[in-house]
């Protein structure tokens, strides 16, 4: 069998989108590295690295490290991320914006654009208040506070919020893969190599000894091989397709097929949401001083067991909650109803959607189980062997962004060998067939 790494380089059309494409992500990479005027990079980075488990540190992973460098590309694709959230949330609530979901392309159109200008509104608050951040918490890392700081900030995160949307699009357009999730996926892979760099600094100088390094190269196998099981992982619902009379004497068979429930259908938001809110004592604690911050930034401490157990619960909550918001059985009931296709056993209507509700709340809560474990064990393996230069690449969120990306890079390749396959089969077909049919004549 031929090299796939090598067959896709031979095919034109996908060796441009893999080369747009990573020229695409090599200027986000450029720009991800170059500073924002009027900032003290050393003294930003040396109060960022006290922010770790705050929503600061959260949010710096997601960016590839921007936001301690204040780069021009500090927000990352962040801003846009949420607005899609904010308009996949809205749908459950608005009949408007549930419509435009519905009214095929011309609604995705009109959702994308408001998606956009959403992008830019939140850009310019979260340009604002990063600006404000620097400015009253960390002074020294300003050369030139005040009202022209703040409007150059405004100006040139926003720009480059914007500039990182457009780049996204051109290359889920233009190349390969998701570019929204590309672009996550570098931003942490990046922190890679000095996470590894640090590690072996570490263990040259003893803190953490070899059989830790073993230990944590079996747990990486092993989360990574359970990761892409779980996300994979579907249960089928089987679905019948009668045999149906088309008109004119034609008669459409009767089909066998399936509707495939994945079992981690809500991906990695439920820790996203569960670390938003995780998060809040300890960044309350950052800004104020008050008792209570103090005491509530200790219940829900990293590494205690009211912390595991309270994330844990929010991950279940969320998985059920943004399940219900992305998957609605009712409209796949009803979408089987008018193709008359049925499910074995089950009535048609509202029977269906019942049955469809029922097995994926059943199949829901392994996946919320899969999701705290892996959100939870890792981070506290590398705590236990003093190894926390790896958690933010090994931790919970980042592996699930990491192997779900590459997961979906790779199945979107497959399927261009796929075609072209087919392609080459077709081509071959039709050269037969006018040679036979020249030797007929």
């Amino acid at each position: 069998m031929a090299n796939p790494v090598v067959a896709l380089w031979r095919i034109p059309e996908v060796k441009s989108k893999i080369l747009f494409t990573l020229m695409c992500l090599l200027i986000y990479r450029i720009g991800a590295h170059i500073t924002a005027p009027w900032i003290n990079v050393p003294a930003l980075r040396e109060y960022a690295g006290q922010l770790q488990g705050t929503a600061f540190g959260i949010y710096d992973m997601f960016v590839g490290g921007g936001l301690s460098r204040a780069t021009v590309f500090a927000l990352g694709i962040m801003p846009y991320i949420s607005a899609s959230i904010m308009f996949q949330l809205l749908a459950a609530v608005v009949p408007s914006v549930e419509k435009m979901q519905k009214e095929g392309e011309d609604g995705r159109k009109k959702l994308t654009q408001y998606t956009r200008y959403a992008t830019v509104v939140l850009a310019i608050f979260q340009a604002y208040g990063f600006a404000m951040f620097i400015e009253t918490q960390v002074p020294a890392a300003v050369t030139n506070p005040g009202f022209p700081f703040r409007l150059t900030m405004i100006l040139t995160l926003t720009t480059g919020a914007v500039f990182i949307m457009w780049l996204g699009e051109q290359i889920t357009d233009r190349g390969i893969g998701n570019g929204m999730s590309l672009l996550i996926f570098f931003g942490i892979v990046e922190s890679l190599p000095s996470a590894l760099y640090e590690t072996g600094r570490l263990v040259g100088l003893g803190q953490v000894n070899i059989f830790a390094i073993f230990v944590l190269i079996a747990m990486m196998l092993a989360t990574i091989a359970g990761t892409v099981a779980v996300t994979m992982a579907a249960r089928k619902i089987p679905v019948q397709i009668p045999q149906k009379v088309m008109g004119r004497g034609r008669i459409r068979q009767g089909q066998k097929s399936f509707i495939p429930l994945r079992i981690n259908m809500a991906g990695v938001m439920p820790i996203i949401f569960a670390q938003s809110i995780m998060i809040v004592p300890a960044t309350l604690q950052q800004f104020t001083q008050a008792e209570w911050a103090r005491t509530a930034a200790g219940w829900f401490a990293l590494d205690t067991w009211p912390y595991y157990l309270a994330f844990t619960v929010l991950i279940v909550f969320f998985t059920y909650f943004y399940t219900a918001i992305i998957y609605n059985p009712v409209d796949i009931a009803e979408n089987l109803k008018k193709q008359g296709a049925f499910v074995p056993g089950v009535k048609p209507g509202a029977r269906t959607a019942e049955y469809i509700d029922s097995v994926m709340s059943r199949i829901s809560l392994p996946g919320a189980l899969f999701l705290a474990a892996i959100a939870l064990i890792p981070s506290a393996v590398l705590s236990a062997f003093g190894v926390a230069t790896l958690s933010r690449v090994l931790g919970g969120t980042g592996l699930l962004i990491v192997v779900g990306v590459a997961l979906d890079t790779v199945q979107q390749m497959q399927q261009h060998l796929l075609l072209r396959r087919y392609d080459g089969f077709m081509k071959k077909g039709r050269v037969k067939f006018r040679g036979r049919q020249q030797r007929y004549i």
